[in-house]
Protein backbone atom coordinates (compact mmCIF):
# COMPACT_ATOMS: atom_id res chain seq x y z
CA UNK A 1 0.00 0.00 0.00
CA UNK A 2 1.06 3.53 -0.57
CA UNK A 3 0.77 5.78 1.70
CA UNK A 4 1.54 9.62 0.97
CA UNK A 5 2.86 10.32 -1.69
CA UNK A 6 0.92 13.30 -2.36
CA UNK A 7 -2.60 11.86 -3.10
CA UNK A 8 -3.50 8.80 -5.45
CA UNK A 9 -5.08 10.93 -7.65
CA UNK A 10 -1.48 12.02 -8.37
CA UNK A 11 0.16 8.95 -8.33
CA UNK A 12 -2.40 7.86 -11.07
CA UNK A 13 -1.47 10.26 -13.58
CA UNK A 14 1.97 11.17 -12.40
CA UNK A 15 3.48 14.06 -10.66
CA UNK A 16 3.54 17.20 -13.06
CA UNK A 17 6.57 18.05 -14.75
CA UNK A 18 8.55 21.18 -13.09
CA UNK A 19 7.89 24.27 -14.24
CA UNK A 20 9.90 27.66 -13.72
CA UNK A 21 10.86 29.28 -10.30
CA UNK A 22 10.22 33.04 -10.07
CA UNK A 23 13.47 34.40 -8.50
CA UNK A 24 14.57 38.17 -8.68
CA UNK A 25 12.38 41.37 -9.53
CA UNK A 26 8.71 41.74 -11.62
CA UNK A 27 5.89 43.68 -12.23
CA UNK A 28 2.32 42.21 -13.01
CA UNK A 29 -1.10 43.22 -13.23
CA UNK A 30 -2.99 40.47 -11.03
CA UNK A 31 0.04 38.18 -8.56
CA UNK A 32 -1.89 34.80 -7.46
CA UNK A 33 -0.97 32.77 -4.63
CA UNK A 34 -1.77 29.28 -4.69
CA UNK A 35 -1.91 27.02 -8.09
CA UNK A 36 -4.98 25.11 -6.68
CA UNK A 37 -8.32 25.37 -8.08
CA UNK A 38 -9.54 28.98 -6.72
CA UNK A 39 -5.58 30.60 -8.20
CA UNK A 40 -6.34 28.80 -11.33
CA UNK A 41 -9.85 29.41 -12.04
CA UNK A 42 -9.25 33.05 -11.20
CA UNK A 43 -6.62 33.64 -13.44
CA UNK A 44 -8.92 31.59 -16.04
CA UNK A 45 -11.73 34.06 -16.26
CA UNK A 46 -9.18 36.97 -15.98
CA UNK A 47 -7.37 35.69 -18.71
CA UNK A 48 -10.92 35.25 -20.70
CA UNK A 49 -12.43 38.67 -19.78
CA UNK A 50 -9.15 40.51 -20.26
CA UNK A 51 -6.47 38.98 -22.48
CA UNK A 52 -4.16 42.00 -21.84
CA UNK A 53 -3.44 41.62 -18.53
CA UNK A 54 -0.37 39.99 -17.21
CA UNK A 55 -1.32 37.71 -14.51
CA UNK A 56 1.25 35.38 -12.78
CA UNK A 57 0.36 32.59 -10.40
CA UNK A 58 3.19 31.49 -7.84
CA UNK A 59 3.27 28.04 -5.82
CA UNK A 60 5.30 27.00 -3.79
CA UNK A 61 5.24 23.30 -4.37
CA UNK A 62 3.48 22.48 -7.66
CA UNK A 63 0.18 22.65 -9.40
CA UNK A 64 -2.75 21.03 -7.45
CA UNK A 65 -0.19 20.13 -4.30
CA UNK A 66 -2.49 20.81 -1.90
CA UNK A 67 -6.39 20.40 -1.22
CA UNK A 68 -6.80 20.52 -5.07
CA UNK A 69 -5.09 17.42 -5.91
CA UNK A 70 -6.30 15.35 -2.85
CA UNK A 71 -9.92 15.66 -2.25
CA UNK A 72 -12.40 13.23 -2.64
CA UNK A 73 -13.88 14.29 -6.13
CA UNK A 74 -16.92 16.02 -5.06
CA UNK A 75 -18.27 18.62 -7.37
CA UNK A 76 -21.48 19.75 -5.70
CA UNK A 77 -23.84 22.60 -4.90
CA UNK A 78 -23.18 23.04 -1.15
CA UNK A 79 -23.28 26.58 0.40
CA UNK A 80 -20.53 25.93 3.03
CA UNK A 81 -22.28 26.80 6.42
CA UNK A 82 -25.30 26.38 5.06
CA UNK A 83 -28.17 28.42 4.53
CA UNK A 84 -29.19 29.25 7.14
CA UNK A 85 -26.15 30.89 7.93
CA UNK A 86 -26.51 33.90 6.27
CA UNK A 87 -30.44 34.63 7.65
CA UNK A 88 -29.44 37.22 10.16
CA UNK A 89 -27.97 39.64 7.64
CA UNK A 90 -29.44 39.07 4.30
CA UNK A 91 -32.81 38.39 2.26
CA UNK A 92 -34.13 34.98 1.75
CA UNK A 93 -34.39 35.87 -2.02
CA UNK A 94 -30.30 37.13 -1.45
CA UNK A 95 -29.94 33.58 -0.30
CA UNK A 96 -31.66 31.42 -2.77
CA UNK A 97 -29.78 33.08 -5.11
CA UNK A 98 -26.59 32.28 -3.86
CA UNK A 99 -28.06 28.66 -4.06
CA UNK A 100 -28.55 28.91 -7.60
CA UNK A 101 -25.29 30.46 -8.38
CA UNK A 102 -23.53 27.15 -6.37
CA UNK A 103 -26.23 25.01 -8.66
CA UNK A 104 -25.02 26.74 -11.74
CA UNK A 105 -21.67 26.46 -10.51
CA UNK A 106 -22.00 22.59 -10.94
CA UNK A 107 -22.79 23.31 -14.57
CA UNK A 108 -20.58 25.39 -14.98
CA UNK A 109 -17.45 23.72 -14.09
CA UNK A 110 -18.76 21.04 -16.55
CA UNK A 111 -19.20 23.28 -19.50
CA UNK A 112 -15.42 24.48 -18.97
CA UNK A 113 -14.00 21.08 -19.23
CA UNK A 114 -16.15 20.10 -22.15
CA UNK A 115 -15.20 23.67 -23.54
CA UNK A 116 -11.56 23.20 -22.84
CA UNK A 117 -11.33 19.25 -23.78
CA UNK A 118 -10.66 18.64 -19.88
CA UNK A 119 -10.83 14.78 -19.07
CA UNK A 120 -11.61 15.09 -15.53
CA UNK A 121 -13.46 11.25 -15.11
CA UNK A 122 -17.15 13.18 -14.44
CA UNK A 123 -19.84 11.24 -14.09
CA UNK A 124 -23.07 13.16 -13.03
CA UNK A 125 -25.27 11.38 -10.39
CA UNK A 126 -26.05 13.74 -7.57
CA UNK A 127 -25.41 13.43 -4.33
CA UNK A 128 -26.37 10.94 -2.26
CA UNK A 129 -26.25 10.97 1.88
CA UNK A 130 -27.10 8.02 3.98
CA UNK A 131 -28.60 7.61 7.25
CA UNK A 132 -27.46 4.19 9.11
CA UNK A 133 -28.48 5.38 12.74
CA UNK A 134 -31.85 6.17 14.34
CA UNK A 135 -30.16 9.34 15.21
CA UNK A 136 -28.55 10.17 11.86
CA UNK A 137 -32.11 9.11 10.51
CA UNK A 138 -33.34 12.14 12.87
CA UNK A 139 -30.83 14.45 11.37
CA UNK A 140 -31.54 13.54 8.20
CA UNK A 141 -35.20 14.33 7.83
CA UNK A 142 -34.39 17.42 9.84
CA UNK A 143 -32.43 18.24 6.85
CA UNK A 144 -35.27 17.27 4.52
CA UNK A 145 -37.97 19.08 5.60
CA UNK A 146 -35.81 22.74 6.10
CA UNK A 147 -34.66 22.20 2.41
CA UNK A 148 -38.59 22.11 1.06
CA UNK A 149 -38.25 25.85 2.98
CA UNK A 150 -36.13 26.81 0.41
CA UNK A 151 -35.65 27.31 -3.53
CA UNK A 152 -33.65 25.15 -6.17
CA UNK A 153 -32.56 22.38 -3.50
CA UNK A 154 -34.20 19.62 -5.48
CA UNK A 155 -33.91 17.12 -2.79
CA UNK A 156 -35.67 13.97 -2.78
CA UNK A 157 -36.32 12.00 0.86
CA UNK A 158 -35.59 8.43 -0.38
CA UNK A 159 -36.67 5.40 2.14
CA UNK A 160 -34.58 2.59 3.19
CA UNK A 161 -36.22 -0.43 -0.35
CA UNK A 162 -35.25 2.97 -1.86
CA UNK A 163 -32.17 4.35 -1.15
CA UNK A 164 -30.65 0.54 -0.93
CA UNK A 165 -32.07 0.16 -4.77
CA UNK A 166 -29.75 3.20 -5.56
CA UNK A 167 -26.36 2.68 -3.72
CA UNK A 168 -26.76 -0.58 -1.36
CA UNK A 169 -25.41 0.35 1.57
CA UNK A 170 -25.66 -1.78 4.93
CA UNK A 171 -27.69 -0.83 7.38
CA UNK A 172 -29.63 1.80 5.47
CA UNK A 173 -32.64 3.43 6.95
CA UNK A 174 -33.00 6.57 4.66
CA UNK A 175 -31.46 8.83 2.21
CA UNK A 176 -31.49 12.18 0.48
CA UNK A 177 -30.32 12.53 -2.85
CA UNK A 178 -30.05 15.92 -4.98
CA UNK A 179 -29.13 16.37 -8.68
CA UNK A 180 -26.28 18.80 -8.40
CA UNK A 181 -23.54 16.63 -7.83
CA UNK A 182 -21.13 14.74 -10.48
CA UNK A 183 -18.09 12.56 -9.23
CA UNK A 184 -14.50 14.44 -11.06
CA UNK A 185 -10.79 12.97 -10.66
CA UNK A 186 -9.28 16.07 -8.99
CA UNK A 187 -5.86 15.71 -10.22
CA UNK A 188 -6.58 15.78 -13.58
CA UNK A 189 -8.99 18.53 -13.46
CA UNK A 190 -6.66 21.07 -12.00
CA UNK A 191 -3.97 19.93 -14.74
CA UNK A 192 -6.19 20.53 -17.04
CA UNK A 193 -7.12 23.59 -15.51
CA UNK A 194 -3.24 24.69 -15.53
CA UNK A 195 -2.53 23.45 -19.61
CA UNK A 196 -5.82 26.33 -19.75
CA UNK A 197 -4.18 28.71 -18.46
CA UNK A 198 -1.11 28.73 -19.62
CA UNK A 199 -2.82 28.60 -23.38
CA UNK A 200 -4.05 32.15 -22.56
CA UNK A 201 -0.96 33.48 -21.74
CA UNK A 202 -0.84 33.09 -17.54
CA UNK A 203 2.44 32.27 -16.04
CA UNK A 204 2.29 29.69 -13.42
CA UNK A 205 5.97 29.43 -11.57
CA UNK A 206 6.23 26.78 -9.27
CA UNK A 207 8.75 26.25 -5.68
CA UNK A 208 8.21 30.04 -5.74
CA UNK A 209 7.32 30.39 -1.76
CA UNK A 210 5.41 33.89 -0.67
CA UNK A 211 7.33 35.23 2.42
CA UNK A 212 5.18 38.40 2.80
CA UNK A 213 2.11 39.75 1.47
CA UNK A 214 2.04 43.57 1.28
CA UNK A 215 -0.32 46.18 -0.52
CA UNK A 216 0.72 45.24 -4.21
CA UNK A 217 3.88 43.67 -3.36
CA UNK A 218 5.16 40.04 -2.77
CA UNK A 219 8.01 39.22 -0.96
CA UNK A 220 9.72 36.09 -2.27
CA UNK A 221 12.45 33.78 -1.42
CA UNK A 222 14.77 36.01 -3.36
CA UNK A 223 12.93 38.49 -5.38
CA UNK A 224 9.90 40.42 -4.72
CA UNK A 225 6.86 40.53 -7.16
CA UNK A 226 4.93 44.01 -7.52
CA UNK A 227 1.18 43.82 -8.79
CA UNK A 228 -2.10 46.00 -9.29
CA UNK A 229 -3.94 43.46 -7.45
CA UNK A 230 -2.58 40.19 -5.46
CA UNK A 231 -4.91 36.99 -4.84
CA UNK A 232 -4.20 35.27 -1.89
CA UNK A 233 -5.72 31.42 -2.49
CA UNK A 234 -3.76 29.18 0.16
CA UNK A 235 -7.04 27.70 1.69
CA UNK A 236 -5.17 25.27 4.41
CA UNK A 237 -1.86 26.16 4.25
CA UNK A 238 -3.06 30.30 4.95
CA UNK A 239 -2.00 29.96 8.68
CA UNK A 240 2.07 29.38 7.47
CA UNK A 241 1.77 33.26 6.14
CA UNK A 242 2.82 35.78 8.73
CA UNK A 243 -0.30 37.59 10.19
CA UNK A 244 -2.34 34.74 9.11
CA UNK A 245 -1.72 32.06 11.28
CA UNK A 246 -5.15 32.17 13.45
CA UNK A 247 -7.32 33.04 10.16
CA UNK A 248 -8.24 29.19 9.00
CA UNK A 249 -8.07 26.68 11.06
CA UNK A 250 -5.91 23.88 8.87
CA UNK A 251 -8.15 21.05 9.18
CA UNK A 252 -6.71 17.52 8.54
CA UNK A 253 -8.79 15.59 6.10
CA UNK A 254 -7.61 11.51 5.16
CA UNK A 255 -8.96 9.18 2.36
CA UNK A 256 -8.32 5.75 1.15
CA UNK A 257 -8.67 3.77 -2.07
CA UNK A 258 -9.20 0.53 -2.83
CA UNK A 259 -8.03 -1.86 -5.54
CA UNK A 260 -10.47 -2.10 -8.54
CA UNK A 261 -13.31 -3.78 -7.55
CA UNK A 262 -14.85 -6.68 -9.72
CA UNK A 263 -18.05 -6.44 -11.66
CA UNK A 264 -19.99 -9.04 -9.62
CA UNK A 265 -19.94 -7.29 -6.30
CA UNK A 266 -20.80 -3.80 -8.24
CA UNK A 267 -23.76 -5.33 -9.09
CA UNK A 268 -24.79 -6.24 -5.33
CA UNK A 269 -23.87 -2.37 -4.55
CA UNK A 270 -25.65 -0.78 -7.25
CA UNK A 271 -23.79 2.14 -7.38
CA UNK A 272 -23.28 3.00 -11.14
CA UNK A 273 -24.48 6.41 -11.73
CA UNK A 274 -21.69 8.52 -11.06
CA UNK A 275 -22.80 9.72 -7.25
CA UNK A 276 -20.85 10.84 -4.30
CA UNK A 277 -21.90 9.03 -1.55
CA UNK A 278 -21.40 10.64 2.03
CA UNK A 279 -23.34 9.94 5.43
CA UNK A 280 -24.97 11.65 8.41
CA UNK A 281 -22.42 10.69 11.10
CA UNK A 282 -20.76 13.51 13.14
CA UNK A 283 -17.11 12.92 11.82
CA UNK A 284 -19.08 12.46 8.33
CA UNK A 285 -17.36 10.44 5.67
CA UNK A 286 -17.15 10.86 1.98
CA UNK A 287 -16.46 8.39 -1.00
CA UNK A 288 -17.18 8.15 -4.68
CA UNK A 289 -16.96 4.93 -7.28
CA UNK A 290 -13.67 5.84 -9.26
CA UNK A 291 -13.49 5.62 -12.91
CA UNK A 292 -11.73 2.79 -12.81
CA UNK A 293 -13.60 0.73 -10.25
CA UNK A 294 -12.64 1.73 -6.96
CA UNK A 295 -13.58 2.93 -3.73
CA UNK A 296 -11.70 6.31 -2.43
CA UNK A 297 -13.53 7.04 0.71
CA UNK A 298 -12.60 9.26 3.49
CA UNK A 299 -13.18 11.23 6.81
CA UNK A 300 -11.28 12.80 9.61
CA UNK A 301 -8.06 10.97 11.08
CA UNK A 302 -6.08 13.30 13.28
CA UNK A 303 -8.10 16.50 12.76
CA UNK A 304 -5.57 19.13 13.79
CA UNK A 305 -1.98 19.55 14.13
CA UNK A 306 -0.67 22.11 17.04
CA UNK A 307 0.41 25.38 16.11
CA UNK A 308 -1.21 25.05 12.72
CA UNK A 309 1.22 23.02 11.22
CA UNK A 310 0.52 21.07 8.20
CA UNK A 311 1.95 17.92 6.19
CA UNK A 312 5.00 17.23 3.82
CA UNK A 313 3.30 14.79 1.35
CA UNK A 314 0.07 13.55 2.99
CA UNK A 315 1.49 10.63 5.13
CA UNK A 316 -1.47 9.30 6.90
CA UNK A 317 -0.81 7.71 10.74
CA UNK A 318 -2.08 3.52 10.19
CA UNK A 319 -4.93 3.90 12.94
CA UNK A 320 -6.58 6.69 10.87
CA UNK A 321 -5.88 3.96 7.85
CA UNK A 322 -7.66 1.40 10.28
CA UNK A 323 -10.18 3.76 11.07
CA UNK A 324 -11.31 4.63 7.39
CA UNK A 325 -11.45 0.68 6.48
CA UNK A 326 -13.72 0.25 9.26
CA UNK A 327 -16.30 2.76 7.99
CA UNK A 328 -15.72 0.93 4.58
CA UNK A 329 -16.53 -2.82 6.00
CA UNK A 330 -19.52 -1.24 7.76
CA UNK A 331 -21.13 0.27 4.70
CA UNK A 332 -19.80 -2.49 2.31
CA UNK A 333 -19.28 -5.60 3.86
CA UNK A 334 -18.89 -6.93 0.26
CA UNK A 335 -15.14 -4.98 -0.11
CA UNK A 336 -14.19 -6.42 3.35
CA UNK A 337 -11.40 -8.38 1.41
CA UNK A 338 -11.11 -5.74 -0.97
CA UNK A 339 -7.06 -4.48 -0.98
CA UNK A 340 -5.91 -1.01 0.16
CA UNK A 341 -4.05 0.16 -2.46
CA UNK A 342 -3.43 3.91 -1.58
CA UNK A 343 -4.00 6.51 1.28
CA UNK A 344 -2.97 10.06 1.78
CA UNK A 345 -3.81 13.29 3.58
CA UNK A 346 -4.43 16.66 3.01
CA UNK A 347 -5.64 20.12 5.30
CA UNK A 348 -8.55 22.18 4.39
CA UNK A 349 -9.28 25.93 5.99
CA UNK A 350 -11.73 26.17 8.20
CA UNK A 351 -12.91 29.74 9.11
CA UNK A 352 -14.16 30.28 12.80
CA UNK A 353 -17.66 30.16 11.56
CA UNK A 354 -17.44 27.51 9.38
CA UNK A 355 -18.29 29.86 6.35
CA UNK A 356 -16.38 30.16 3.04
CA UNK A 357 -15.37 33.76 2.23
CA UNK A 358 -14.43 35.78 -1.32
CA UNK A 359 -13.37 39.25 -1.44
CA UNK A 360 -11.36 42.52 -2.17
CA UNK A 361 -10.35 45.15 -0.58
CA UNK A 362 -9.59 48.08 -3.21
CA UNK A 363 -6.91 49.81 -1.06
CA UNK A 364 -4.70 47.23 -0.58
CA UNK A 365 -5.43 45.92 -3.71
CA UNK A 366 -5.56 42.40 -1.72
CA UNK A 367 -8.19 39.75 -2.76
CA UNK A 368 -8.90 35.99 -1.35
CA UNK A 369 -11.12 33.33 -1.27
CA UNK A 370 -11.47 30.26 0.51
CA UNK A 371 -12.23 28.31 4.23
CA UNK A 372 -14.59 25.99 1.75
CA UNK A 373 -14.42 22.58 4.47
CA UNK A 374 -14.08 20.52 2.58
CA UNK A 375 -16.53 22.49 -0.30
CA UNK A 376 -14.11 23.71 -2.14
CA UNK A 377 -14.40 21.76 -5.40
CA UNK A 378 -17.30 23.51 -6.96
CA UNK A 379 -16.95 26.64 -4.68
CA UNK A 380 -13.39 27.41 -6.11
CA UNK A 381 -15.12 28.13 -9.74
CA UNK A 382 -17.51 30.53 -8.36
CA UNK A 383 -14.51 32.38 -6.04
CA UNK A 384 -13.00 32.88 -9.63
CA UNK A 385 -15.57 34.61 -11.12
CA UNK A 386 -16.36 36.63 -8.04
CA UNK A 387 -12.59 37.63 -8.15
CA UNK A 388 -13.06 38.27 -11.56
CA UNK A 389 -15.81 40.91 -11.38
CA UNK A 390 -14.21 42.60 -8.55
CA UNK A 391 -10.96 43.64 -9.51
CA UNK A 392 -12.62 44.50 -12.96
CA UNK A 393 -14.58 46.65 -10.68
CA UNK A 394 -18.10 45.40 -12.41
CA UNK A 395 -21.15 45.65 -10.32
CA UNK A 396 -22.59 42.21 -10.46
CA UNK A 397 -24.93 39.65 -8.95
CA UNK A 398 -22.10 37.47 -8.27
CA UNK A 399 -20.28 40.35 -6.48
CA UNK A 400 -23.54 40.89 -4.71
CA UNK A 401 -24.08 37.33 -3.20
CA UNK A 402 -24.17 36.71 0.68
CA UNK A 403 -20.50 35.57 1.26
CA UNK A 404 -18.29 38.41 -0.56
CA UNK A 405 -16.28 40.21 1.67
CA UNK A 406 -18.10 38.16 4.39
CA UNK A 407 -15.25 38.47 7.62
CA UNK A 408 -15.01 36.82 10.56
CA UNK A 409 -13.29 36.45 14.16
CA UNK A 410 -10.06 34.81 14.61
CA UNK A 411 -9.55 31.06 15.95
CA UNK A 412 -8.11 31.10 19.59
CA UNK A 413 -4.63 31.29 20.37
CA UNK A 414 -2.73 28.06 21.19
CA UNK A 415 -2.85 26.15 23.41
CA UNK A 416 -6.40 26.59 23.15
CA UNK A 417 -6.93 25.97 19.26
CA UNK A 418 -5.29 22.41 19.44
CA UNK A 419 -6.70 21.62 23.07
CA UNK A 420 -10.42 22.58 21.85
CA UNK A 421 -10.32 21.04 18.41
CA UNK A 422 -8.50 18.05 19.98
CA UNK A 423 -11.10 17.81 22.76
CA UNK A 424 -14.12 18.46 20.57
CA UNK A 425 -13.31 15.69 17.71
CA UNK A 426 -13.33 13.39 20.48
CA UNK A 427 -16.60 14.22 21.53
CA UNK A 428 -17.92 13.98 18.03
CA UNK A 429 -16.32 10.63 17.84
CA UNK A 430 -17.80 9.23 21.64
CA UNK A 431 -21.05 10.35 20.39
CA UNK A 432 -20.84 8.56 16.85
CA UNK A 433 -20.17 6.12 18.55
CA UNK A 434 -23.03 5.94 21.00
CA UNK A 435 -25.35 6.49 18.45
CA UNK A 436 -23.99 2.85 16.50
CA UNK A 437 -24.69 1.62 20.26
CA UNK A 438 -28.55 2.33 19.90
CA UNK A 439 -28.77 5.96 20.88
CA UNK A 440 -31.60 7.47 19.37
CA UNK A 441 -30.68 11.01 18.76
CA UNK A 442 -27.91 13.34 18.58
CA UNK A 443 -25.85 13.14 21.66
CA UNK A 444 -25.66 16.07 23.52
CA UNK A 445 -21.84 15.90 23.23
CA UNK A 446 -22.11 16.29 19.93
CA UNK A 447 -24.84 19.56 20.54
CA UNK A 448 -22.16 21.16 22.72
CA UNK A 449 -19.36 20.22 20.39
CA UNK A 450 -21.63 22.27 17.57
CA UNK A 451 -22.06 25.39 19.93
CA UNK A 452 -18.17 25.70 20.49
CA UNK A 453 -17.05 25.44 17.56
CA UNK A 454 -19.44 27.75 15.63
CA UNK A 455 -20.06 24.63 13.14
CA UNK A 456 -23.62 24.36 11.38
Amino acid sequence: MLNGQVSHWWQQIGIPEPRPKLRGHSTVDVAIIGAGFTGLWTAYYLAKANPGLSIAVLEARHVGYGASGRNGGWLTNTITAGREHYLKTHSVQAINDFQLAMNQTVDEVINVCDAENINADILRGGEFEVACTPAQEQRLRAHAEANSAWEHTGTKLLDADEARSQINVAGTRAALWHPHAARIHPAKLVRGLAEAVERLGVEIFEDTTVKTIRPRQLELDGGTVNAQYIVRATEGFTAQLPGHKRLWLPMNSSMIATEPLPDRLWDELNWSQGEVLGDYAHVYMYAQRTADNRIAIGGRGVPYKYGSRTDADGQTPQRTISGLQEVLHRMFPQARHAKIDHAWSGVLGVPRDWAATVGLDPLTGIGWAGGYVGTGVATTNLSGRTLRDLILGQETELARLPWVNHEVRKWEPEPLRWLATKGLYAAYGQADRNEFKGRESSSPLALIADRITGKP
